[in-house]
């Protein structure tokens, strides 16, 4: 008899022999002191600081989103009790996808109870159902665009990141008049790049070519009331359809879809992630939307995070720890060797109380092995001094090696 059991518990050894083994810290976080948050360990809870979170503006403890969020579990329970279409579309989620709509200029948004529902949903019914579909994928797009592609069954093609020329080459290949359908991020959350996206807009509409971009790691964080990188770039317009998260800037969870009416309402009809899958809550809709017009209604968090992110970037920069870009608000620290980032991780969150986890294989390449700081506006400048000052020491005490220092201007 085949011994299934011992079948994966092979392959969970030669995970952990490579150092590809994932392991949770469990963390609490504290409304109200985030990024204060408490370690639960064997020895027992500690606080700790915290600054690999997603929650890039501090919004999941926002007395205005709690508040939201609080008044519609009282007024509409835990759940929505079903599917988008059985039961499951509340006032909640309508007002939530006006407001999206309305934020991205676009004719319609549709809500999911998650941003990977949302790239599944859109790109899986885009190959699917142009007829005689072709992708033009950026190399390093996220695991759930790659994966909704390849499941839609239509023809692929990568392209080499953040290369419009590639693109262009790519997209000459395919004859005139057959649909096409071009995806990338704007802000790519492991390097911290920004997409060049006018260029790669352009290319795309000389070649009449739709243009899909996940923007999760900028809508609330970037452009105008927060409306994402094509919007602080001027190129909105050049983007047919919008994936944003609710996961992210806004400190929620969900995803959303913004777009042309037709086509949001083909995935809303047509795609098996959106059709048979749970509706978001009601009070996560709510605090959702809370979120997204506090963040419309002013820049302060956008401006401290900014300012937060390019203080630590200084500081790292000046020591030598090298950083694998510096174009936005994530602050990726190159370490390069898949044991040493285990153990640089594991100092400073034992000894230091500074939680920033290890991002290896198979999210980033072997050999790239990083911690991916996000700094935020809850994070006090001495937070930042004493992150960057300890984890100059820590990187001396592995024997890491540093980049030569550049001139600079003396932090604040």
């Amino acid at each position: 008899m085949f011994d299934y059991s011992g079948f994966f518990a092979d392959r969970m050894d030669g995970l952990r022999k490579t150092g590809q083994y994932r392991t949770f810290v469990e963390i609490e976080r504290l409304a109200g002191r985030f990024p204060r948050a408490l370690h639960h360990r064997p020895a027992g809870p500690r606080e700790v600081t915290v600054w690999c979170s997603n929650d890039h503006l501090g919004m999941g403890q926002h007395p205005a989103v709690l508040a939201a969020m609080r008044a519609t579990l009282d007024a509409s329970g835990a759940a929505a009790g079903g599917s988008r279409n059985i039961s499951g579309t509340t006032p909640h989620h309508v007002a939530l996808e006006r407001e999206m709509a309305d934020l991205h200029g676009k004719e319609r948004a549709l809500s999911f109870i998650t941003g990977y529902a949302a790239n599944d949903a859109a790109l899986y019914v885009l190959g699917r159902t142009l007829p005689d579909c072709a992708f033009f994928s950026d190399r390093l797009n996220h695991a759930s665009m790659i994966l909704a592609m390849r499941a839609s069954g239509a023809e692929r093609h990568v392209f080499a990141h953040n290369d419009p020329a590639d693109l262009d080459r790519r997209l000459s290949t395919v004859r005139p008049g057959r649909p096409k359908v071009v995806a990338f991020e704007s802000v790519y959350s492991m390097d911290g790049d920004m997409a060049p996206m006018a260029d790669l807009c352009a290319v795309a509409e000389r070649h009449d070519a739709l243009v899909y971009v996940d923007e999760a790691h900028t809508v609330g964080m970037y452009g105008p009331q927060g409306a994402g990188l094509a919007a602080q770039l001027g190129v909105a317009d050049g983007v047919t359809v919008l994936m944003g998260t609710f996961a992210k800037g806004y400190g929620t969870a969900g995803g959303y879809l913004a777009g042309p009416d037709p086509v949001i309402d083909a995935v809303r009809s047509l795609a098996p992630a959106f059709i048979f899958t749970l509706s978001m809550p009601p009070a996560l809709a709510a605090g959702a939307l809370a979120s997204v017009r506090h963040l419309r209604a002013g820049d302060a968090e956008r401006e401290l995070l900014h300012e937060r992110a390019g203080l630590l970037k200084s500081l790292l920069r000046r020591s030598g720890i090298p950083l694998v870009s510096e174009e936005s608000h994530i602050v990726p620290v190159l370490v390069g060797d898949v044991d040493k980032c285990r153990r640089l991780a594991g100092i400073l969150l034992d000894r230091h109380a500074l939680y920033a986890q290890p991002i290896n294989f198979p999210s980033v390449a072997r050999g790239s092995e990083r911690l991916r700081i996000n700094p935020s506006p809850v994070h006090r400048p001495e937070d930042v001094h004493h992150f960057a000052d300890v984890l100059d020491r820590t990187w001396d005490e592995l024997g890491l090696p540093r980049t030569p220092a550049p001139a600079y201007a003396e932090p604040a």
